[in-house]
């Protein structure tokens, strides 16, 4: 009898150790996390001031990018970031409440997601994956258009680009709105104590905590607002900063110039871009340094509440036993927003903006509307040139920071070579081992422009944009192209001279030095290497000469 009962344990043992290794393994989490408006130097890991111990710690058990690009605003990112491609391919070549006559037909700029391009999450869940989002979308809100139409099958979204971060709704600008929807429902109340950073954290719990039994993995899209204007945070995280930024935007921009030239980001003989426009600090009253350096304040507790609600986020992933089984992506969608509140649709008379309850003592609280302004965004924006909405490097060089399920190779290591936005969806398809189809739904998609990151982030690879073709921008009709060590950038006036400029980001990331003339040839490739960008990812160009021009050996400014 015994031998018969060990013989049967045996075979048990033996049934239990097949199905083991018959069962395959289990799938990887994925967790994105955006914040809204960030600075490239405003936390911690990339030489910030700004209280973020959960980055900073976060940031070695991963790889930092120094050379992370994104697009220039809030939707063209989240566009490219979402579908692998050129935010006009997607059909975000503009954000849609400031669209203009000249492209308001063209599929390239209709201000929301198009069927040319299919999502990371309607791919994922297709094969099995949950797929969750709180936060913003801001990539169309008509029908067929929303997160519960684009693959989302769990969603607490704003809608629109931005607003109050409290229960009270106030929009950017009128005739703005502040649309919150819970999977596809349109709810107009919240909770009395909403607070945007706070709810989004809590909803993103609930959706993983609410079906942790299937033990199906997940991708969640945690789209914060924060510190997307207006400026707004708890009182007892403001108090944390008073006084902190009293010394003001000029002392705080060789601040984080010196950080970044500790951490080895910048060289040590890069100078910082200091705009015309931007009045010294000490030139301004007493009056005006005390409301700017409490905006300054409300924007170091958005950041420092982000940072908390990102660590509840991770910590009960670990105590699921789920987080070292997550990739985890932070970033930034652009630059930090240099623009004033009055320049958006709807503000210029300046009546919306003054119902506000601005005073020194409610400055970031209820009622209230500040924005951080260009001093203080060029500061974040340290040593790049101008801030959020351009194609400078101000506007389109943000942090990232991606952490691999398991143990990554030399944790805490930096990557300094060309990744791009694009980049993201091919390195979580690959992961996830999802195949992006040639069709979605019976419709033929457009194929990513991005690159999978998992050969830099196993270590195999330094670089996958190697083969040099380069990348360009286009947004409210400001040009870039980047390939290489070298830029061309064209911004308008008064912002520039209009023209093709040509910088060597190697050794001015400010692009302070114009080099055009010096090397005309150098130009004039780039130039004709952005028109072929063009061409390809249904940019439009005011002049409306793509073929001509390409035809051309020789391209001057156009």
């Amino acid at each position: 009898m015994k031998k018969l009962f060990l013989f049967i344990l045996a075979g048990l043992a033996a049934c239990s150790q097949k199905q083991n290794e018959e069962k395959p393994p289990q799938r990887p989490n994925i967790l994105l996390i955006v914040a809204d408006d960030l600075g490239f130097s405003d936390i911690g890991p990339f030489g910030g001031n700004i209280n973020t111990p959960v980055l900073d710690q976060f940031s070695k058990q991963g790889m930092l990018f120094s050379n992370f690009y994104v697009l220039p605003t809030c939707s063209p990112t989240r566009s490219a970031l979402l579908t692998g491609n050129d935010n006009h391919v997607a059909g975000v070549g503009i954000m849609s409440e400031v669209s203009y006559p000249a492209v308001a037909n063209l599929p390239g700029y209709s201000g929301h997601l198009n069927n040319q391009v299919v999502t990371i999450p309607e791919l994922l869940k297709e094969r099995g994956y949950h797929t969750y989002m709180a936060g913003k979308w801001h990539l169309g809100d008509g029908e067929g258009q929303i997160p519960s139409d684009r693959g989302f099958e769990e969603s607490f979204t704003l809608l629109q680009g931005g607003g109050s971060h409290y229960a009270d709704q106030n929009p950017l600008s009128p005739p703005q709105v502040m649309d919150y929807r819970v999977n596809g429902k349109k709810i107009t109340t919240l909770p009395a104590d909403f607070y945007s950073t706070k709810n989004y954290t809590d909803t993103l719990i609930h959706y993983i905590d609410k079906n942790k039994g299937d033990q199906k993995p997940f991708f969640i899209y945690a789209s914060y607002t924060a510190p997307h204007d207006p400026l707004q945070a708890p009182k007892e995280y403001i108090e944390k900063y008073k006084g902190k930024f009293d010394s003001g935007w000029d002392s705080l921009r060789v601040l984080r110039l010196n950080n970044l030239k500790a951490l080895g980001i910048i060289s040590a003989d890069v100078n910082s871009f200091a705009p015309s426009g931007i009045p010294e600090w000490s030139t301004l009253n007493s009056e005006q340094k005390a409301e700017f350096a409490k905006d300054m304040e409300v924007y170091a507790a958005m950041i420092e509440y982000l940072d908390m609600s990102i660590g509840r986020l991770l910590d009960y992933l670990k105590k699921q036993g789920m987080y070292d089984n997550t990739l985890i992506v932070f970033m930034s969608d652009n630059g930090a927003n240099g623009v004033m509140a009055t320049t958006y649709p709807g503000n210029a008379d300046g009546k919306y903006l003054g119902t506000f309850n601005n005073e020194l003592d409610n400055r970031g609280l209820p009622n209230s509307f500040v924005e951080m302004g260009p001093g203080w965004a060029q500061a974040s924006s340290s040593p790049f040139r101008l801030f959020k909405s351009f194609a400078s490097e101000g506007g389109i060089r943000a942090p990232l920071m991606i952490k691999l399920p398991n143990v990554a190779p030399n944790p805490g290591q930096w990557n300094r070579s060309f990744v791009h936005v694009t980049d993201l969806m091919p390195t979580v398809l690959e992961l996830a081992e999802v195949s992006y189809p040639a069709q979605f739904k019976d419709k033929a998609v457009r194929q990513p422009i991005g690159k999978s990151l998992l050969p830099v982030l196993t270590g195999t690879a330094q670089e996958v944009h190697a083969d040099g073709a380069g990348m360009g921008w286009e947004l409210f009709e400001r040009k870039a192209f980047i390939k290489g060590k070298w830029k061309i950038l064209r911004l308008p006036e008064p912002f520039s001279t209009g023209e093709w400029q040509l910088f060597d980001l190697e050794r001015d990331p400010g692009e302070i030095n114009d080099l055009s003339q010096q090397f005309p040839s150098i130009r004039d490739s780039l130039v004709n290497d952005w028109l072929k960008y063009a061409k390809a990812n249904d940019v439009f160009d005011h002049r409306g000469h793509y073929d001509s021009l390409l035809s051309r050996s020789l391209i001057g400014d156009h």
